[in-house]
Order: structure tokens, then C-alpha cells, then sequence
């Protein structure tokens, strides 16, 4: 795929001021200004989200109703129900809230719905789980916000409900800056308060937190600040794999949450870390989400995923595991069903589809990997996404966009067509009649092509110009400040010339390794799933090339290497 290549500029005397100041290098100086940090209390709060910089939990919105509810339920003896979701993020949420109440002396259960049963989100299923129980508080994490009807059922049925959820609210179409909620007695979304607010971005487990912190804030409760922190690297696993920016609130969550992690102070992380292999490894918060959470998520991609929440919130060694051994088992098995269907749905497609916004649908395929699918699809081709599975007439399924494009606002423009959906602007899920499938795409295209923003062709932004010399293990040390990197806050992107070729060779699944460099300094180089485009470009003998700096971990040793995310013969 064709990539722009943008070098950002950026005035070299404020580059110079900035890294005086901070007695920084003048690369980390520049990154921070390429992202918007230039004042002294931007960088300072960067460089430094100290925990005590968090917000308050009240400024969310129904928190004072939510925290009294439950307070109600704890004097009148009473159960409550708290209905989580089946991903990373909706399990993490789970495991928070429920520690949290069982601190504070709730009698507290929880439902963890089934992917392929019950489907996504808050059902009425939920409310005869909380009838056979005699719950009469329901507090949903991760989902809710636009469950209607098991939000009404649940109020005729006599039990109050709590939403806490980050998932796009329905808006009213006739005033379009007020929302249509569900029946409830608290619904906690930071969506509903505007656009300027630090807590916008918060994942559904960051919201369990600031929920359990707001406990804590009760002097009447068992339950102290300590207890709601030692909560946090939960809410930091919760962030990392829902792929919300880490900027602001979230990143003191992820940063403060990592510390917890690397330390191993919860057994059910401890043993995670362990099947995975981050066993004395450096543990940086991308190394955890391409191990530890699709091994989370392994168990509601293929079945129940109730027992991940014993094992975050087990306090025995050999019980952690235990579970963790079989979600490493099922993450195994997951692998092997997403390839086929990445396969089919690629042979499905074709070489180089016409349509903006791929739709493809198919008999049999998992419904537990087509979001994985959609996700790869996306990437490889630059546009958004939607795989669905087809069964009893019916295309269940999930969509990826692009970064210019709002798929689940394509998908409220299209509601007329579904019979659910519900997401976020990058990643979302649907529900249709099969008959409809192609009345769907062409209103997706047609969405597509009258957007003001809709852009085809990639953009890499490059952070620096550098030589090869200047990529040492100290100015590794210096980039590691930018940490936890991911959505919202990228690895940096460096740029080198001319950098000749040696030894290019296939590793792995279509990898591509090579030595890049003169022979006063060469580096290791190596691009993931790049061996083809290696040869389609004649196998030059010089490139010029975009990475980002690494550290690999081999055999007890750790050496630099240059992770490529684009090349093409030096100019």
C-alpha cells in the first residue's frame, strides 16, 4: 500500500529551548512538540502523571446518584448484580467493580453474558439473572447505554439499574446535542459531558475505577483510597486493550497501572505474565497487549469467559495458574480459527477491492474472531471494515474504521437497515436481516463518499530525520519517559537515508530481516509481514526507511534493533 511520507517540521530555537529546560535530548524535545506538548506544565505532566494528578470521580456525571444507590443497597442487605461484558475491557471492568463492592460490604454477583448466546451488551436476560438471584440493583460496566428494553424490563420488574458505560450514546434527532438514555436511576458516561472534559476517553474499567474511587471517598465505608489504587492496574490492563488515547487521565491510569504490573502484586497477573512468556522481560505496555490481553480476550471469543474474572480476582497461586494455562490453550485455538477466516474473507475479496468500505460477509465464520478480522482487513487496505457472520438468515458481525472515518456514525445514519448496533468511532458492532447485507454497503459507501474528511491514502508522520549513531541504549532509556505508547500517544517514528542493504532474508510468517547500515555502524532491522514488498520493490540495494527504535530481548541478551514501518529504495 501506498504510504505519504510526511517529515514534521519544527522551528529548531524552540526545539533548543525545550530541551534545555527539561534537559532533554533535542529528539525527545522534538517528538514532544510533533504532539502538541510545548508548555512547561504540558511537559511536566507528560513526562510526570503522577497518581495524584487523577481527577476527581464526582465530576463524571450521575456519580453522587450511583454512590448513594449503592449505599442504599449495602444498609438495606441487599444483592446486586453487576453484568460486565465478555472483552478485556468489559472483564477488567467486572473484576474492579466487584472487588470494589465486596470491600465496601455489598453481597455482590456477577453475569458475564456469552458471545455466541446472548450476544453483546445489557439483555433482558440479565434482569431474570438478577430476578432468580432477588438482586435488586443491577450495575452494568462497559455496555448498557443504549439497552432500552432490559433497562424498562428491569423497572417494571421492580430492580433499580446503575449504567456505567464509554460506548456512544444514542442522540435525540431533533436536538442533536442532548442524548435518548435508558431508564435508569444513574447512567455514568463521560460522552454526556461535552467534548473538553480530560475523563472523555476513559475505557469502561477506567469508569469502574473512578467509580471504586468514589467509595472510597465515603468516611461511612470500609473501603479506603489504598484499596481503590491497588485496583488500578486493572483499570491500566482494561485501557491498554481497548485502544482509547492515552493521553491525559488515561495515561496516568496505564503508567501508575504498569508499575502494578511489573511488580506482579495480583497472583492472577502473575501467572499471565508467566504462560506468556513476559517472565523477567521489560514490561512495556505494547508488549502486554499483543500478550496478555488477546489471551483475556481468548475466552469470550470462544466461549464463557466468567472464570477470567476468578482468575484477576483469585489470591492463590496455583487456582491463577490454572486458569491462565487455559486461556493460553484457548488463545492457541482462537489463532488458528481467525487465520481461516482472515483467509476466506480474503479470498473473498480479491486482490484489490473497489469498494471504500469493505462489507463482507460469510456461512460459518466465528463470530468470536470477525472483529480480529475486520481489524486486519482495515489495515491492509487502508479503508473501514465491517465482517459478518451469516447464520438463520441473520449477519452478526464487527467493523474497524479508519482514522478519518466515524463508522458508528455511519452506522446510526444507516439504522434503518439494522437491528442493533452500538460502538465507538473506530470499532463497532452491528446486527442485520442477511437480505439487507446489500443495501448496507452501498449505504456505507455512499456515507463514505459524501464525508469531508474521508482520505484513502496514508499518512506516516515522521518525527525526525536521524543517523544510525544516534540510536544508542541511552537515548533508548530517554524514550522510554514516552511510555505507555499506543492509541493517541504512537511509538516515535524516525526516518534514516540511504541505509544499504545486507543480508535480507524471510523469518517467520513473511517477515522481513536484514542488517541496514554502512560498516562503521549498521543496525538490525526487521518488518512484520514486509518480505513481499521487499521483493515487489527489486530487492534494492539502499533504502530509505521509517522505524522505530526497540530493544530485543534474545537469549539473554538485548540488542538494538530498527522496527520498520515503511521503506522504499534510497534516494
Amino acid at each position: 500500500m501506498h504510504r505519504r511520507w510526511f517529515l514534521q517540521k519544527t522551528n529548531p530555537e524552540f526545539v533548543k529551548y525545550l530541551s534545555k529546560t527539561f534537559c532533554l535530548s533535542p529528539l525527545l524535545a522534538r517528538i514532544l512538540i510533533n504532539r502538541g506538548i510545548k508548555t512547561a506544565d504540558a511537559v511536566k505532566s507528560f513526562l510526570d502523571p503522577g497518581i495524584s494528578t487523577l481527577s476527581a470521580p464526582y465530576e463524571l456525571p450521575d456519580m453522587k446518584a450511583a454512590v448513594e444507590r449503592i449505599k442504599a443497597a449495602l444498609a438495606g442487605n441487599e444483592r446486586v448484580l453487576v453484568h460486565g461484558d465478555y472483552d478485556t475491557d468489559g472483564l477488567t471492568a467486572t473484576a474492579i467493580m466487584v472487588a470494589g463492592l465486596k470491600a465496601a460490604g455489598v453481597d455482590v454477583h456477577y453475569l458475564i453474558p456469552h458471545r455466541m448466546i446472548h450476544g453483546y451488551g445489557f439483555n433482558p436476560v440479565a434482569v431474570e439473572t438478577a430476578k432468580k438471584l432477588g438482586a435488586r440493583l443491577i450495575i452494568t460496566v462497559d455496555c448498557g447505554i443504549v439497552s432500552f428494553e432490559a433497562a424498562a424490563y428491569a423497572k417494571r420488574e421492580g430492580i433499580d439499574v446503575i449504567i456505567t458505560d464509554h460506548h456512544e450514546p444514542r442522540k435525540k434527532p431533533d436536538t442533536p446535542d442532548s442524548f435518548l438514555l435508558p431508564e435508569a436511576v444513574a447512567v455514568i458516561n463521560p460522552k454526556l459531558m461535552g467534548r473538553d472534559t480530560k475523563l472523555l476517553h476513559l475505557s469502561g474499567a477506567g469508569i469502574a475505577f473512578k467509580v471504586a474511587q468514589a467509595l472510597a471517598m465515603q468516611d461511612d465505608l470500609p473501603f479506603s483510597d489504598d484499596d481503590a489504587l491497588s485496583l488500578i492496574d486493572l483499570a491500566a490492563i482494561g485501557t491498554l486493550a481497548d485502544v482509547v488515547p492515552l493521553t491525559g487521565e488515561n495515561r496516568v491510569i496505564a503508567r501508575e497501572g504498569m508499575k502494578h504490573i511489573r511488580n506482579g502484586e495480583r497472583p492472577g497477573i502473575r501467572a499471565l505474565k508467566e504462560v506468556s512468556g513476559l517472565s523477567g522481560k521489560d514490561m512495556r505496555a505494547g508488549l502486554l497487549s499483543f500478550t496478555m490481553v488477546p489471551r483475556i480476550n481468548a475466552a469470550g471469543r470462544l466461549g464463557d469467559s466468567r472464570d477470567v474474572v476468578r482468575l484477576l480476582l483469585s489470591e492463590m497461586d496455583e487456582e491463577a495458574l490454572e486458569l491462565s494455562i487455559w486461556l493460553d490453550r484457548l488463545n492457541t485455538e482462537r489463532q488458528k480459527i481467525e487465520e481461516e477466516v482472515y483467509q476466506n474473507a480474503l479470498a473473498a475479496l480479491g486482490p484489490s477491492p473497489a469498494d471504500p468500505v469493505i462489507v463482507l460477509a460469510g456461512e460459518g465464520w466465528h463470530q468470536g474472531v470477525v472483529g480480529v478480522v475486520a481489524s486486519k482487513i482495515a489495515e491492509k487496505f487502508y479503508r473501514p471494515a465491517v465482517i459478518l457472520s451469516l447464520e438463520n438468515g441473520l449477519a452478526r458481525g464487527s467493523a474497524r474504521s479508519i482514522p478519518s472515518f466515524d463508522i458508528c456514525g455511519a452506522f446510526s445514519e444507516s439504522s434503518d437497515l439494522l437491528l442493533a448496533f452500538g460502538g465507538h468511532t473506530q470499532a463497532a458492532g452491528v446486527k442485520l436481516e442477511s437480505a439487507k447485507l446489500e443495501d448496507f454497503r452501498e449505504r456505507l459507501c455512499l456515507i463514505f463518499n459524501s464525508s469531508r474528511d474521508r482520505e484513502v491514502s496514508p499518512e506516516i508522520r515522521i518525527d525526525a530525520d536521524v543517523r544510525l549513531s544516534e540510536i544508542t541504549f541511552g537515548l533508548m532509556r530517554e524514550l522510554s519517559m514516552l511510555e505507555p505508547v499506543g492509541y493517541g500517544n504512537p511509538d516515535p517514528l524516525l526516518g534514516a537515508r540511504m541505509l544499504p542493504v545486507k543480508s535480507p532474508r524471510v523469518v517467520g510468517n513473511n517477515h522481513l530481516k536484514m542488517k541496514l547500515g554502512h560498516e562503521s555502524c549498521s543496525m538490525d532491522a526487521i518488518g512484520f509481514d514486509m518480505a513481499g514488498l521487499f521483493e515487489k520493490l527489486g530487492s534494492p540495494a539502499a533504502l530509505d526507511v521509517v522505524f522505530t527504535p526497540a530493544i530485543n530481548e534474545w537469549k539473554g541478551g538485548r540488542y538494538l534493533q530498527m522496527v520498520l514501518k515503511a521503506f522504499r529504495p534510497g534516494s
